[in-house]
């Protein structure tokens, strides 16, 4: 079959490397400050094999661009987003669980990149990305495992026999009688709390260090909603008498000097809203409780907002790149 090489990158194309090397820049500021401060050798072998990623993606997405004629993004970059010399602001289990959770984070965009890419030379290079990082989760998690700080989800105890939903008690979650949770609105559950203790500890630190009091305070803002949702999400985990997972608050020391740039806590902070979105909404579809459901709704519909104001903050301060847009035909035509 004849493939045509010429074929220009499409808006999906474009985008999706687009938001690649925005998150991969801002990734190897963070992991360059990680290499430097992390003091076990294993945690540290990983850092360096996540930053000679990121950097081998950057020098790809340019190459595409370039062909394209289309602009390199300014992205973040070491020598004014970051001081990698910063005295330390994470533990070494902190920056362990960061890598597990941001591959984890990179391989769901990966296999979306993956499917919406139609030109053979960038689904190849999207397919390889996902296969790398699906192997930098696993680096991350065996270590983990290792060391007795992976936490697992809850067992299940086997039912008897394979059945049927007879009653709709299945779907009802408010005045009536609760049923249990099912084995997926489990993993929802869990895996959402496992995030908000990433997020509400990254947010502690960014308020720390951030230098404007604007950004302070949104910091601050995000963690006590974030705390709020693990609140939420925590407590119908305990009513069903299941445990929830550990708090990374205590990984981050008291250090309040320079670390990451205000336009990098906030475009990181962004990413973090962006993939707890995406979770939630994946757990709304598949959530058959109508509780749960209503939990979701009404998170997202906070987290929505929060985005919105930092949004606001980015603008106003000149931090917000502007993605690959349509052409405004309209202003075109009146010149």
């Amino acid at each position: 079959m004849e493939i045509n090489h010429n074929a220009r990158l499409t808006s999906t194309e474009i985008t999706q490397l687009w938001t690649n090397y925005m998150n991969d820049s801002m990734g190897i500021c963070v992991l360059k400050y990680f290499f430097n401060i992390v003091e076990d050798e294993n945690i540290k072998s990983i850092v360096k094999h996540a930053i000679g990623l990121a950097e081998s993606h950057l020098s790809k997405i340019e190459a595409f661009f370039e062909a394209e004629e289309y602009p390199i993004p300014i992205g973040f970059s070491v020598n004014e987003d970051v001081d990698i010399n910063a005295p330390r602001l994470y533990s070494d289990n902190y920056i362990l669980v960061y890598i597990r959770d941001m591959s984890q984070v990179g391989m769901n965009n990966y296999g979306v990149a993956v499917a919406f890419s139609a030109r053979e030379d960038v689904y190849d290079y999207f397919s390889q990305n996902l296969s790398e990082t699906n192997k930098l989760h696993k680096m991350a998690l065996k270590l983990m495992l290792s060391k007795g700080l992976n936490v697992r989800p809850p067992y299940l105890s086997p039912p008897k026999r394979a059945t049927y939903v007879e009653k709709q008690r299945f779907l009802i979650g408010w005045f009536a009688e609760r049923r249990p949770l099912n084995g997926m609105e489990i993993s929802n559950l869990f895996s959402n709390i496992l995030r908000n203790a990433l997020e509400i500890a990254t947010l502690i630190s960014f308020a720390q260090v951030a230098n404007s009091k604007e950004v302070r305070q949104y910091m601050e803002r995000g963690k006590e909603i974030t705390s709020k949702h693990a609140e939420v999400l925590g407590s119908i985990m305990r009513e069903n008498n299941l445990p929830i997972p550990m708090t990374l608050e205590t990984e981050v020391t008291d250090s309040t000097t320079f670390v990451f740039s205000d336009k990098l806590i906030m475009f990181h902070t962004t990413t973090l809203n962006a993939a707890v979105l995406g979770y939630y909404g994946v757990s709304l579809a598949t959530s058959h409780r109508r509780d749960l459901g209503n939990h979701y709704s009404r998170l997202s519909s906070e987290i929505l907002k929060y985005c919105e104001d930092g949004a606001n903050i980015m603008i106003n301060n000149g931090w917000l790149e502007e993605p690959p847009m349509a052409s405004d035909r309209q202003q075109l035509a009146d010149g």
